[in-house]
């Protein structure tokens, strides 16, 4: 089932088809160095335990979606909205793109789609990104999407990370 969809993306369920493309995605470290685990070398048990830890008992249009390119049908990533904050009206967006499709307008696509999918769509009054300082691009996409710098700190481990978030009255509302 397709959630949400860009100019050259869709965002939709993920299937079994899906798991050896995102296995991949996720056993590159450039690809998970900025995810909180860091970690990059995953199996298929554990993936397919992931994802459905994270999809199951959600509210409909909540968890982790399938990103696949329209040009060719292939899974480039994921993007997810997250109850982190066990408040439907503030969700937590996230994504992960496969490197070899960074720098080409796509980060800005997804993100932008979460933020129009939850505001129209699920009608989330705040959606938040949460990020380590030292993630420049996604700071940059953050800001260029509309969203804003709420507050900072560092993990147990002395990391520095910022909270960046968007409220649906904004009237830009993070157009693609």
């Amino acid at each position: 089932m397709i959630i949400f969809e860009t100019s050259r993306l869709i965002a939709r369920h993920i299937t079994q088809a899906d798991m050896h493309e995102l296995l991949t995605i996720y056993n590159k470290e450039a690809n998970m160095r900025f995810i909180s685990s860091g970690k990059h070398q995953w199996t298929h048990t554990e993936l397919t335990k992931k994802y459905r830890q994270s999809n199951q008992n959600n509210h409909p249009g909540i968890g982790i979606f399938a990103l696949v390119l329209k040009s060719d049908n292939s899974v480039i990533g994921e993007a997810g909205l997250f109850n982190s904050f066990d408040n439907l009206h503030q969700l937590e967006l996230g994504y992960i793109i496969d490197s070899g499709h960074w720098k080409k307008g796509l980060g800005k696509e997804v993100c932008s789609g979460l933020i129009q999918y939850a505001f129209q769509t699920l009608n989330t009054q705040t959606l938040i990104a949460r990020m380590y300082a030292n993630n420049k691009s996604s700071v940059a996409l953050s800001e260029k999407c509309g969203m804003a710098k709420t507050n900072s700190g560092h993990t147990d481990d002395g990391k520095e990370y910022f909270v960046y978030s968007i409220d649906n009255t904004c009237p830009q509302n993070a157009k693609p």
